[in-house]
This record gives C-alpha cells, sequence and structure tokens, in this order.
C-alpha cells in the first residue's frame, strides 16, 4: 500500500508540474475600446487578424463600444476593460475625478488639428440664421457625452464668445449615429462632426460647417490608449506582443498601397458603399503616427485646458502618466 501510495502521489505531482505550465501560458484576454467605426483601431483590427502573430498564443483581443469615452472611465475602474481609447479629455476625468491614479497612456491614436489634415467640424443647417459662434445663445448644441473631447472643445469655443453651459445655451447628448437625424428634424440647432459620420453625403447635403475644432484648441492629441499599471506590470510580455500586432496592423492600413482594400474593409464595417472611403488614411484624414507615439506636449495642453473649463478638480502632469516602452519595445522588434 506504501508502495501504492508513493506511486499515486508522485504521479499527481507529475500530472500537476505538466498543467501548471499550460495554465501559466493561458492568452490573457485583452478588452478594447472604441467609439468612431473606422476612425478607432479596435473597429477594425480583427479584420487583418491574419498579421497579429500572437493573436490567440498570449493573449485574446476583444473589441468593445461605447457611445462615448466618459463611460469607458466607469469600466476601467470596475475591472471591465483593459485598454481604453480615451480622449484627452476623459484621460484627465479618469486620473483627478475618478482617482485612477495608476492609468497609464502607452499609445497614441490619432491627432486632430494637425495642419493639412482633418479636423473635427461642428455643423448648423445650411438655411439656418446662425452665422457664428455667437449666436449660438439660446440655442440647443449637440454632444456625444458630457466631458468628451468634442464636447469639451466645442465649450471651448462657446466660451471664447462669451457663452456658458445652462446660462447661454442647453447641450443635449445623443450618439454620433443619430446626429444627422437630430440636426434634420430640428432638435438641435448644432452637432458635432467626426469622421466618418461627418462625410456623411446626406449629411452634407442639408448641413454646413460653423466651425472647426482647430479654430478653437489647435493641434490635440484627440484619442490616446490608457492601461491601468497592475495589468501591464503582470502582463508585460503579452502587452508588448498586443503592441506589436497592433503596429503591425495599423501600419498596413496607413500604408498607401493599401487604401482600396481598407476601403473594402471599412466599407464591410459601416454597411456603406467602399467609394465613400476614399479619405480614409489619407491627408483627408486624421493624423495617424505610424508608430503610435503621441504628442505629449499637444496632449499636456489639452489637458490643461479640460482643468481650466473645470470638468477636472486639478492639473494633471502627463509625465507622471505615461509609459511608451511598451510601444517603443514593439517596434524595434519590426525593425
Amino acid at each position: 500500500m506504501r508502495g501504492l501510495r508513493t506511486f499515486l502521489l508522485g504521479f499527481i505531482a507529475l500530472a500537476l508540474f505538466a498543467v501548471s505550465p499550460a495554465s501559466a501560458q493561458q492568452p490573457i484576454k485583452i478588452r478594447v475600446s472604441w467609439v468612431a467605426p473606422v476612425s478607432n483601431w479596435a473597429s477594425i483590427m480583427l479584420e487583418k487578424k491574419d498579421l497579429a502573430k500572437h493573436l490567440g498564443k498570449s493573449y485574446t483581443m476583444e473589441p468593445v463600444r461605447y457611445a462615448g469615452t466618459p463611460p469607458m472611465v466607469t469600466a476601467l475602474a470596475s475591472g471591465e476593460l483593459e485598454v481604453a481609447n480615451l480622449a484627452y479629455s476623459t484621460l484627465a476625468i479618469a486620473i483627478m475625478n475618478a482617482g485612477i491614479d495608476d492609468l497609464r497612456v502607452i499609445a497614441h491614436e490619432f491627432r486632430d488639428g494637425v495642419p493639412g489634415r482633418y479636423t473635427h467640424e461642428y455643423l448648423v443647417l445650411a438655411d439656418s440664421a446662425i452665422k457664428s459662434a455667437q449666436d449660438l445663445k439660446g440655442k440647443v448644441v449637440a454632444s456625444n457625452a458630457g466631458g468628451s473631447a468634442v464636447d469639451v472643445a466645442m465649450r471651448a469655443m462657446l466660451r471664447k464668445n462669451g457663452l456658458e453651459d445652462k446660462r447661454d445655451y442647453t447641450v443635449l447628448e445623443t450618439p454620433f449615429p443619430t446626429m444627422r437625424a437630430m440636426l434634420a428634424e430640428k432638435k438641435v440647432d448644432m452637432i458635432p462632426g467626426v469622421l466618418p459620420f461627418s462625410l456623411d453625403p446626406e449629411l452634407r447635403k442639408i448641413a454646413r460647417p460653423l466651425f472647426k475644432q482647430s479654430d478653437a484648441i489647435g493641434e490635440t492629441e484627440m484619442i490616446v490608449w490608457a492601461v491601468r499599471k497592475p495589468f501591464i506590470d503582470k502582463n508585460r510580455a503579452a502587452m508588448v506582443d498586443f503592441m506589436e500586432d497592433t503596429l503591425r496592423i495599423v501600419r498596413w492600413f496607413l500604408d498607401p498601397a493599401n487604401q482600396k482594400a481598407a476601403a473594402e474593409i471599412a466599407s464591410k464595417v459601416t454597411k456603406q458603399p467602399a467609394e465613400r472611403f476614399g479619405w480614409l488614411f489619407t491627408q483627408k484624414d486624421y493624423y495617424r503616427d505610424r508608430d503610435m507615439l503621441p504628442n505629449l506636449e499637444a496632449l499636456q495642453r489639452n489637458l490643461d485646458m479640460t482643468t481650466d473649463l473645470g470638468f477636472v478638480k486639478g492639473k494633471v502632469d502627463v509625465s507622471k502618466y505615461t509609459d511608451l516602452s511598451l510601444v517603443k519595445e514593439a517596434a524595434a522588434r519590426l525593425k
């Protein structure tokens, strides 16, 4: 009996030893947020999963859609999201208001207002009597979410023109896909235009730009990728693998030789004709860095503005909340 017991104990120990490494190698789950189809990388990355060498091995990816960036703060706090594509404004809100002090900017998604590139437009009806921002006094303006990047930029422009929320105008929140109808039905007097919605031919028939985001706040580090530090520390190797695959996919989309194929992917994702996406990943699009490196000086200015407008309780020093080592290590692999 003693020999049998020893044998069984040894067999169990060997079985546990065999299982443990396999368990340790289980791919980690990375949930990545997005808001606007095509404009946000997570909405189209899996369409080129053939380029993701590490997908299913060291990590799995799940794109998760949100109406705007503010709800992502709650998701980060509750552990329901690993990679948030936060606007500059919600980055500040997450750190200062929600107390997510371990948040780290790991990469950039796109910049608005870079000379020669697209900048968000704020649109009114073509036959509207509204000719300037000052004419919005007493009007209703649309926003996708309070504290979002386009919302903060809009409020900055209106403040420049002496207008304050609630005192001089009303903000009505509505998702981007519904904004054309809201404007057409005169439920709101102005809407923010973001890609791809702002180039909708039906919208262009009825609307005209009143001002642009670059008029309000200049160059904007519009969207950055942010992850909580404990997740990075625990899963660093897998995160570098993920960023390596992400860069490979991003560079494929940004290659002019692939623009037609990218337009076909955009058509598939949005159910819109491919010919509507001739602007995609060209000079008519937002600026996107092929190494996904943010402009930290612009980001700091944007964060300061968010504080000045009263959305956050204090100043955020972006250098304390940035870790670009993952994307830089990933880029080094691809050279």
